[in-house]
């Protein structure tokens, strides 16, 4: 899913100076891929019985590697936008199947091994990058997609036998077993907040997951936008690991703070500095913060027990990275400079509706394991990877 979904970011200076894409048609292409992102998301709430269909899974990678192939064979942006929305599909299918299937496998391990899993995405960046960076010199634009849907294939072949999160044998409580709980607070004040922040951040993160090589090479060699994605992976890998883990000193909206507002200086360094060390010091910052921002956000809607919150933010942070390019498009016309001081801005103040949310919040909420009369607490590091992985779920 990695490769299927962001390879896109370092084709498209390839795609500008070889095939004569315009920038607002690039925003346009990325557009759809996020659709077709969103589409796959609600489908997977929507239809969980499909989800936990190994045939699904199966489908989804044969169709993502199929669509990465097909992108050289034409030169028309209408086939290229239904490439990238079916991409985008196949990509949250895919994704999602996985992550319940992690999530269900490894419910009671520490949040750390999901969070290294979850990593996959990272090496999936990672991988392309170099991909698209080793044929810059002696390959075309057809080349890279055709190079990335083999390595995509290879990926398939690794991933076929994942089994999907088995069937629920029955429910899991009964009414007088549900009997005895205790009074839940209030806390749509505290979700509103976090939904609002959240929604925020898919605008802003997405205009830099989308432009950042190809503002990096506004004003450094061409081999260092390509270079700086290889990083942005590769700072990906371990970063939700490492937030679930700060989690246990900290608390999620003191992390999502410091996370966004690290994010926000990553995102504008190329614009305001410029050179091959704010490039590449930027693609850490950016790297290491994407998905913990995820893994936190996620984890914190989990934590205040509002009802349906891990979809309802996944569903914002969609809605958001469908607006990210379109916002952005305007300024297009004279670099991506101005797209990416936009985004920081944007993401400086989804940290500033972290600020707020941190006021007053309920970090001691009553635990699944205290709610009914007569059961054991859950173990508390297996509470701490429940949370972390349900926020990691959604990236």
């Amino acid at each position: 899913m990695g490769v299927g979904r962001f390879v896109y970011t370092p084709i498209l200076p390839l795609m500008h100076a070889q095939v004569g894409l315009s920038a607002g048609a690039g925003a346009n292409l990325a557009t759809a891929n996020y659709v077709g992102y969103l589409v796959g998301a609600l489908a997977g709430t929507l239809l969980p019985r499909l989800m936990r269909s190994a045939y699904v899974l199966r489908g989804s990678l044969l169709a993502l590697v199929a669509s990465l192939a097909a992108m050289p064979l034409t030169h028309s942006t209408t086939p290229w936008l239904v490439l990238r929305l079916g991409a985008g599909v196949f990509s949250a299918l895919i994704f999602v199947i996985a992550a319940s299937s992690l999530l269900s496998h490894l419910r009671d391990h520490p949040a750390r091994l999901p969070g290294w899993a979850f990593g996959g995405v990272g090496a999936g960046i990672a991988l392309s990058g170099l991909l698209v960076l080793g044929l810059r010199t002696v390959g075309t634009w057809r080349a890279a997609w055709w190079a990335s849907a083999a390595l995509a294939a290879v990926l398939t072949l690794v991933a076929w036998g994942l089994r999907p999160e088995p069937a629920p044998a029955g429910p899991n409580s009964s009414p007088s077993a549900t009997q005895g709980k205790t009074s839940v607070p209030r806390t749509h004040r505290w979700f509103g907040t976090l939904f609002a922040s959240y929604t925020l951040e898919g605008i802003g993160y997405i205009i830099a997951g989308t432009f950042l090589v190809a503002a990096i090479e506004q004003s450094s060699p061409g081999w260092i936008g390509s270079g700086a994605w290889v990083l942005v992976g590769l700072a990906a890998i371990p970063s939700s690991a490492l937030w679930a883990g700060l989690g246990r000193r900290w608390s999620r909206p003191d992390l999502l703070l410091a996370a966004l507002g690290v994010q926000a200086v990553g995102i504008a360094l190329p614009a305001l500095v410029g050179g091959v060390t704010a490039a590449l010091i930027s693609a850490v910052l950016f790297g290491s913060t994407f998905i913990g921002v995820s893994t936190l956000a996620l984890a914190a809607g989990a934590h205040l027990r509002f009802p349906r919150a891990v979809a309802l933010l996944t569903a914002g942070y969609s809605v958001g990275q469908t607006l990210g390019p379109l916002v952005a498009a305007p300024l297009l016309h004279h670099g991506y400079h101005q797209a990416l001081i936009l985004a920081s801005v944007i993401v400086l103040t989804s940290a500033l509706a972290a600020l707020i949310l941190r006021i007053g919040f309920p970090h001691h909420m009553p635990t699944p394991g205290r709610l009914v009369r007569g059961s054991k607490p859950a173990p508390s590091h297996r509470m701490a990877s429940l949370d972390a992985a349900e926020g990691q779920a959604a990236e």
